[in-house]
Parts: C-alpha cells; structure tokens; sequence
C-alpha cells in the first residue's frame, strides 16, 4: 500500500514541517503582519509620546514613589477578571462545558486576536468559535456560548455604568459623553431584547423569514444556518428557563467587569491617589462602552483617550491619571497578546489536541465503515447519512 511506505520513523518530522509550513504562511499573510505593525506603532505613540503630555519631572518623581506591592495586587485582579470571564464561559455553555482550563485559554486566544486585528470582537470570536468546535463542543452551542457572553456581557458593563452615573451625576455633574453612552446602551438593550423575542416567542416565523434570506445568498447553505439558530433558540430557552443558571452568568459577568474595574483603582492608588469608587466605575464605563466601535484593535487609544480625561476631571492628578491608565493598560491590552498566542498554540498543536484529532479521525473512519457495510447491504445509504 502506498499510504505506509514512507517510514513511521518520518512522520513526527513531516507533520512538524508541515505545522511549521503552515505557521510560517500564517505570518507572512499581509492582512496580519499589516496588523502587527499597526500595533507596533500604536504601541510605541502610547508609551513613548503620550507620557510626554504629562510634565516629565512630575511623572519621573511619581515613578520613583509607584508602590510596587499594589501594582502586583491590580495585575492580580486582572488574572482574577479573566479567570471569572472563563467561568462565565463555562455556565453558558454546561452542560457538557470543556474544562475551566481550556475555555480560559480559548478567552485569552480571542481576546489576543481581538487586540491585535480591528474590527471589534468579530476576529476574536471567530478564532473562539474554531478552537470550542475542536474541543467537540457542538456548533449550535459554540454559537449560543459566545453570543451570550458577549452580549449579556455588555448588557451587565450598561447596567454598572447607569447605576454609577445615577449616584454620579448629582454629586459631580453632567458629561456629554455619558449621554452617548447611555445612547449605546439603550440601543444594545433593545437589540438583545427583539432577538430574545423573535427567537423565543416568535420563533417559527423569524427561522422561516431567515430560511428565505439565506436561500438567496450564494454559496450559503439554508437549511445549515436556520439548523444553527435552532439551536440557539432552544439554548436561549433553557437559559431562560432555568434562573439558576442565568442568575449564575450575571454574577460572572459583573464579577469580570468589577475585578477588571479594581485593577484599574488599584494601579490609580499605587501613584498614591484614592480616587472615588463611583467615580472610577463611570470613567470605566464610559471608557469601555465607547471602545465597542471597532475603530482600533480592542479599544486601543478610545480606552486611554477617555479613560485618563475623564479621570482628570475626576480630580485625579493630570501625570497620575496618565501613568496609571497606561500602567493598567500594558497589563490588561498588552500582556495577554503573547499570553493568548501562548494559549492559541497549546490548544492548536498541544498533546490534547493531537489526542482529540486522532479521536476523531478514529470516529469518522469507523462512521465511514459502517455506512459503507450498511450501504453493501441495503443497497441504499445509512440513515442519518447527509447527502451533497
């Protein structure tokens, strides 16, 4: 047989040259290394040139008195924002959830593609919704996963923002850019909630009106894309269904922004300022709302433009807000590009992987056996069995 004459002896080294055949194509694709070198950029106007806005002696003697000790404790909080937004992953796709483990570093991969390539949360939840469908979690239930996290997500980051800015407004005054920001809100608020209501009580008419679109895209599959919102729907109702669990995703949630929004109190306090709570969380809200337009990878420069501004007017020293914001951000913006690429990696071409790709192949060899035996016998194809 000619698939067994090449020596097994060879074939680790082969799958490695065509792994590293692969990655080498995957770096040199012109749309990511355009995006790396936007980001290389974007990286040294931030923490080269931006610093400079602030007088140099100042932020030299803020340097000098940084509290070390609490730097480590917001980066703490940071990891403890992530590791919340993982279990939020976890209760939105149980039962039959991947491990914590895993859905923590499939985050960390989206959230490192989310940083490095614009456009919004799309690439990352793209790269998301490959590496949960490796790890055999069903398309309908990837799909319904990481819609829900994301969206109910943002909804949360509304309601914390509106809540602070309730108790704000009367003690500090009024913004423009909160009104935009609640603009933001109202608009996602409503977009969650018609899709709630088409996909739950309206359901049959929304998946035959979406049948009809779909029939008219070229090279789209209808019936596969009103399957998927299906199963969305039938997810969306056992979320709805049971509280518990819904309850459970709104506390993950809110614990991902609130232990996000600490860390960055924390890294204000380690330049020696203590800046309100209530005013922390509207600067933090408005900041993050804003950086929803996809006009740079992840909020780059939207955060810091808002963020230390809003600060400021907050009472927080001009090289204070400055230094911290920019503290905060190379922890929670830069650091978790190399740590997702990291993560990306194991999932991608780790001993798990390798294990749950022969597993896999394994299945569909004897899936394809048995059809073919029960086709030989039958004279027709195996139910279940899809056709062209």
């Amino acid at each position: 047989m000619r698939a067994v004459e090449e020596p097994a002896a060879d074939l680790p080294l082969s799958r490695w040259r065509a792994r590293r055949a692969r990655l080498v194509r995957w770096w040199r694709s012109p749309p990511l290394r355009w995006a790396v070198a936007v980001v290389v950029v974007l990286f040294i106007l931030e923490y080269l040139l931006l610093p400079d806005i602030a007088n140099a002696r100042k932020s030299l003697s803020l340097l000098g008195r940084v509290n070390f000790v609490w730097l480590l404790v917001g980066a703490a909080l940071e990891v403890v924002a992530l590791l919340a937004y993982a279990e939020l992953s976890h209760t939105v796709l149980s039962p039959g959830s991947p491990r914590r483990s895993q859905l923590f570093r499939v985050n960390m991969s989206s959230l490192a593609v989310s940083h490095v390539v614009p456009g919004g949360t799309a690439p990352g939840t793209a790269v998301a919704y490959r590496l949960l469908t490796d790890l055999d979690v069903p398309n309908g239930t990837a799909a319904f996963g990481l819609a829900t996290q994301g969206v109910g997500s943002a909804v949360v980051l509304n309601a914390i923002f509106w809540l602070a800015l309730l108790v704000s407004i009367p003690l500090t005054g009024y913004n423009p850019l909160y009104g935009f920001a609640a603009l933001f809100g109202i608009i996602l608020f409503a977009l969650f909630a018609g899709t709630v209501i088409l996909l739950t009580r309206g359901q049959r008419r929304a998946l035959d009106t979406l049948h009809d679109w779909a029939a008219r895209v070229p090279l789209v599959n209808a019936d596969k894309v009103t399957s998927l919102v299906q199963t969305i729907a039938d997810r969306l109702r056992i979320l709805l269904r049971e509280r518990a669990l819904l309850v459970h995703a709104l506390e993950w949630a809110a614990a991902n922004w609130l232990f996000d929004a600490a860390s960055l109190w924390v890294f204000v306090f380690a330049f020696g300022h203590a800046v309100s709570p209530v005013d922390l969380l509207v600067a933090y809200g408005l900041a993050n709302i804003l950086a929803v337009i996809p006009i740079t990878p992840g909020g780059l420069g939207v955060v810091e433009g808002v963020l230390i501004p809003t600060l400021v007017g907050f009472h927080v020293p001009k090289a204070v807000a400055i230094l911290s914001v920019l503290s905060y951000r190379l922890v929670n913006f830069w650091l978790p590009i190399p740590a997702g690429g990291a993560a990306y990696l194991s999932l991608r071409f780790g001993r798990g992987a390798k294990d749950r790709r022969q597993l896999r192949a394994r299945a569909n060899g004897n899936g394809n056996a048995n059809g073919n035996g029960a086709g030989n016998s039958s004279g027709a194809g195996a139910p279940g069995t899809s056709t062209p």
